[in-house]
């Protein structure tokens, strides 16, 4: 299973990328099996292909790719981005309630992290300090279990996700794509983490738009990017305790 690497940050090791250096080509696709039962577990043998998947549950809303890089080609159209924008509308009580993303610090690529960044990654270890990553497992269905205040963006597509309850962990990886463009996809995480209580940092690193949220002993990050086609990318990372 080849993933793309998340953008590194300190404790944090590239977790995506961390979670891929740990498997051999054959568990790689023996994970890649796992990823597409779990997706047809979970929907019943839809993929959620269907655009109109959103409108049923956004968790399972979630389980949109295969989960092997197989990802349905993405609808850029502006009717599929407009149906999109206006369930995340939705999903913060209104469009006038969604909040812009703070103006980002620019950092070097090699700029230690920032404080927030820090206190994040702390929060994504167990609780007696353990690598939480270290005892992950991919499988699809970890995108549908993702905290209610952080789904995957409405009509995201999903290429990989991983996640652990083990350990005193309560972690979630997910990388997905979309159409809608970035600064919208990181509006309505700045919004949900706002409306739960979280503080919020915006930078830029290593080419990726990355939010820094937490409240106590929980975080969310996000890593964003553009790819070719007008996709966003994003890479969402979750440990609520």
């Amino acid at each position: 299973m080849k993933l793309r690497p998340f953008a590194p940050i300190t404790m944090v090791v590239a977790p995506i990328a961390l979670l891929a250096a740990c498997q051999n080509g054959e568990d790689a696709g023996e994970a890649g099996d796992d990823m597409n039962a779990a997706s047809e577990a979970a929907l019943g043998d839809n993929l959620a292909t269907d655009p109109d998947m959103a409108g049923t549950s956004e968790a399972n809303a979630a389980l949109s790719g295969t989960g092997n890089q197989n990802v349905p080609k993405i609808d850029t159209s502006p009717r599929a981005i407009e149906a999109a924008r206006t369930r995340a509308a939705e999903l913060v009580g209104g469009s006038a309630n969604m909040d812009a993303a703070p103006t980002p610090r620019r950092l070097s690529e090699d700029a230690a992290d920032t404080a927030a960044m820090v206190k994040a990654a702390r929060a994504m270890q167990s609780a007696n300090g353990g690598n939480c990553f270290e005892a992950v497992s991919y499988s699809a269905s970890w995108a549908a279990k993702l905290p209610a205040e952080f789904p995957v963006y409405p009509r995201g597509n999903t290429v990989e996700a991983a996640g652990t309850d083990e350990r005193s962990c309560a972690l979630r990886a997910v990388t997905f794509r979309t159409g809608v463009p970035k600064n919208d996809v990181l509006a309505f995480y700045v919004t949900r983490a706002n409306d739960a209580g979280y503080s919020v940092e915006h930078v830029v690193k290593g080419g990726d738009n990355v939010l820094s949220a937490t409240k106590g002993n929980s975080a969310m990050v996000v890593y964003a990017r553009d790819l070719p086609g007008e996709v966003t990318e994003i890479d969402l990372v979750t440990s609520k305790r």
